[in-house]
């Protein structure tokens, strides 16, 4: 019993010694290749789906510096995060190189997916989150300019009609298409104190495209990190 067992350690011994040094680098690349993942990617896919409801909190609420610096931070985050993404990217293909995969139809669509996952994130969450960010930093300056001008100044002068001077309806408010970035700070804060951006429904409308368009970044994701588990049609049982 004790020379069976002598036996079988001692081929296991001769069997660690003779493996191919390849294995042990491919398991280090696809190590960093998944840590790279969840440190990278997770942030992002979470900072993106909050980011919506944070902006809409800080343009509801001009001048307030929590609100917007959790928009901020949450854009920072974004931004940083995707630029460290391109580490998956990079350990993924050497990754698939030693497995000798790179042929395979579920890895070319998970690489044809984070491609897609990666325009949406560059070309429409990045520069929507910026433009938000810019409206947020708009307003809170004409709230200060604002208050500032009314203690001087006193009350505002009443129009014929009855409405203050200087009162923004919906009217002259941006579609939601639009950023307001066109507008003057002062237009944009004045619009967020009266309520005529929630009636135009352009800061809300455009939060809510956000949304929907962090999520189908989200799914991209996870449709890619099924593919890498499943890896339906696999040759190789690595």
């Amino acid at each position: 019993m004790l020379r069976e067992l002598l036996a079988v350690l001692l081929a296991a011994a001769a069997g660690a010694r003779g493996a191919p040094r390849g294995k042990t680098v491919t398991k280090f690349l696809l190590s960093v290749h998944v840590l790279a993942a969840i440190v990278a990617i997770g942030p992002v896919t979470v900072a993106a789906s909050m980011f919506p409801s944070a902006a809409r909190a800080a343009l509801a609420r001009p001048g307030d510096e929590h609100s917007a610096g959790i928009a901020r931070v949450l854009y920072r985050i974004c931004g940083i995060y995707s630029a460290l993404g391109l580490l998956v990217v990079v350990f993924g293909f050497f990754t698939a190189q030693s497995l000798d995969v790179l042929g395979q139809t579920w890895l070319m669509v998970a690489i044809a997916l984070t491609g897609l996952a990666a325009l949406v994130l560059a070309f429409a969450i990045l520069p929507a989150q910026r433009n938000l960010i810019d409206e947020i930093t708009a307003a809170a300056a004409a709230r200060v300019a604002g208050a500032g001008a009314g203690t001087g100044a006193g009350k505002a002068e009443a129009s014929p009609g009855g409405a203050p001077a200087g009162a923004v309806s919906a009217m002259d408010l941006p579609t939601a298409d639009q950023p307001t970035t066109s507008l003057p700070a002062s237009r944009v804060a004045a619009a967020l104190d009266s309520g005529a951006a929630t009636g135009n429904g352009f800061a809300l409308a455009r939060t809510k495209r956000l949304a929907m368009t962090a999520g189908i970044f989200n799914l991209l994701w996870a449709t890619v990190t099924v593919l890498m588990i499943i890896r339906p049609g696999s040759t190789t049982g690595v």
